[in-house]
């Protein structure tokens, strides 16, 4: 069998024997070197003409002809020059053909993944068009970029979408060499039965249809199937069929696979002399196919040279003169432009020693005017720094006085207190009521919020912003929580905090414990030194 990627090599090596320009049948073939120059006669025809169109047509016959002569860094730049020119005629169908061409060509370079590049453009391009062929066309050539890569569902699965396409535009050309495509794929799996049905399906279609070349290609593939399976009498019969076409067709490369596949029979069913009569045939065939592709590429390649040293003597005489005349030009101006620099330079010097001298005088003036502003700014810095210390120290003497009155209140208030509780155990019970009545107003005065709110206000003075970034920590301190910090801030110890919050040291310890929770602290964290560093 003549595998995919074989065939394609295949192709691409006797291609120009026959390349036609405008059609591709070996009853009437072109040779390249003809090909070749009918394409540069009409390019340059088009330019003269200014018809951008068939600029464009000859520049991909340009890119074709040198594709298949092995010449991919030229082709590449006409297949490139083409792409421009249909893009700016918005010519959508024929900028996606050369999408299609320039990733084959990157495909042969080398470059998968430019190719799978200019594969995607070309598909979007056929998929705004709704060509059901090309999009066809472009998912079976990422299907063999795929299958060339060993990546077979991938490759199957484009395979399947081309497919699909040929069928909904009942393209049975189309649809002939998806099938032979999709066998090729199952035979590189070695999945023989399953390449065998493919390739059934794929001569089915092809029958209804005058592609004599697939249909080749399809009896090689069979024959080549059925004697690896060991069938090699059944083989040796595609193998004839795909002779006897290659010989009505004059295909000359398929007669040389043909009688080697035949070849390859006989040898299989132990009859060496008719095995050895076919190989030494298709060595023939393929000797004279050499012989006919040597002569050929020699006369492209002749032509190609004859060619560019033509255009490159032509562009030397041009380039020549018109440097001539650039140089003339060059001259003149250089002369004009050496008095006008001479002139300008002068008069520009005079303008800039009286400039520089005006500038020196501004630049003394502004900086004599920028000391003095940097001094009184200074200054005033200073004077406020100090202001703001002393404001500083007055509310720091403040806040430490209040608290020392709360301290004296408190403590005043609890002596009343306990003096209070000794009367109530008297034994006078008529003063009772009354000594109550006066303990529950000292117990209201503990919790009274008036010297609390003057702290608040005071400690916010001396520690600003201290309860915002506190509650950065926890959203759900009360306001007994804030004062307890208030205080640990303010460094007192525990026996005077208690008495400022007018609560039992037993009171204070479990207060802390949870104020430590709130604040999600660590066990062994120290609260005090953790509210001392906010």
């Amino acid at each position: 069998m003549i595998s995919g990627l074989w065939r394609s090599g295949l192709l691409l090596f006797f291609l120009p024997v026959f390349f036609t320009f405008g059609q591709n049948t070996p009853s009437n073939p072109e040779r390249p070197e003809v090909a070749f120059s009918r394409a540069k006669e009409e390019y340059a025809l088009a330019l003269q003409s200014e018809k951008p169109l068939a600029a464009a047509r000859a520049l991909q016959s340009l890119g074709r002809l040198y594709f298949h002569a092995g010449q991919y860094p030229q082709s590449l730049s006409y297949y490139a020059q083409a792409g421009q020119k249909l893009e700016q005629l918005g010519e959508k169908k024929l900028l996606a053909e050369n999408h299609n061409a320039l990733g084959e060509l990157y495909y042969y370079t080398k470059q998968p993944q430019q190719s799978r590049l200019q594969y995607k453009q070309a598909l979007l391009l056929f998929q705004n068009l709704s060509d059901a062929s090309g999009i066809a066309n472009t998912y079976g050539n990422i299907g063999h970029l795929y299958e060339k890569r060993h990546l077979y569902d991938s490759a199957f699965y484009y395979q399947q979408q081309a497919l699909n396409q040929y069928l909904s535009s009942q393209n049975r050309e189309g649809i002939a060499k998806i099938y032979e495509n999709m066998g090729s794929i199952f035979e590189d799996l070695e999945r023989y039965d399953s390449a065998q049905v493919y390739f059934q399906r794929a001569l089915a279609v092809n029958l209804q249809t005058r592609d004599s070349l697939l249909r080749i290609e399809i009896y090689n593939n069979l024959g080549d199937i059925l004697r690896k399976t060991g069938k090699a009498q059944e083989s040796l019969g595609y193998s004839r069929k795909a002779y006897e076409l290659a010989l009505r067709t004059h295909e000359r490369h398929y007669l040389s696979g043909s009688t080697n596949d035949i070849g390859k029979a006989y040898h299989l069913m132990g009859r060496h002399d008719s095995a050895y009569h076919y190989v030494a045939l298709s060595r023939a065939y393929e000797a004279e196919i050499y012989s006919l592709e040597s002569s050929q590429q020699l006369a492209l390649t002749q032509t190609l040279f004859e060619t560019e040293q033509k255009n490159n003597e032509i562009e030397r005489l041009t380039n020549e003169r018109q440097f001539n005349q650039l140089m003339t030009t060059a001259v003149v101006i250089v002369l004009l432009l050496l008095v006008g620099l001479i002139t300008l330079a002068y008069n520009r010097q005079k303008m800039k020693v009286r400039n520089e001298q005006m500038l020196s005088r501004q630049n003394q003036l502004v900086y004599k005017t920028q000391h003095e502003l940097m001094q009184s700014e200074l200054r005033n810095q200073q004077l406020q720094e100090e202001q703001l210390k002393h404001e500083l120290d007055i509310r720091s003497r403040e806040l430490s006085t209040h608290i020392l009155h709360i301290i004296q209140k408190n403590q005043a208030l609890e002596d009343l207190k306990s003096s209070l509780d000794r009367l109530i155990k008297d034994d006078k019970r008529d003063h009772k009521k009354q000594i109550k009545k006066i303990v529950q107003q000292i117990n209201d005065s503990f919790s009274h919020d008036q010297y609390w709110l003057e702290f608040s206000n005071t400690f916010e003075q001396v520690h600003q912003s201290f309860f915002e970034k506190l509650r950065t920590y926890s959203d759900h301190l009360s306001i007994s929580d804030l004062r307890l910090v208030a205080l640990l801030k303010m460094n007192l110890t525990s026996a005077d905090i208690s008495t400022l919050l007018g609560i039992s040291q037993d009171s204070l310890r479990v207060t802390r414990y949870r104020l430590r929770k709130k604040l999600n602290l660590d066990p062994g964290e120290s609260l005090t030194a953790f509210i001392q560093g906010i």
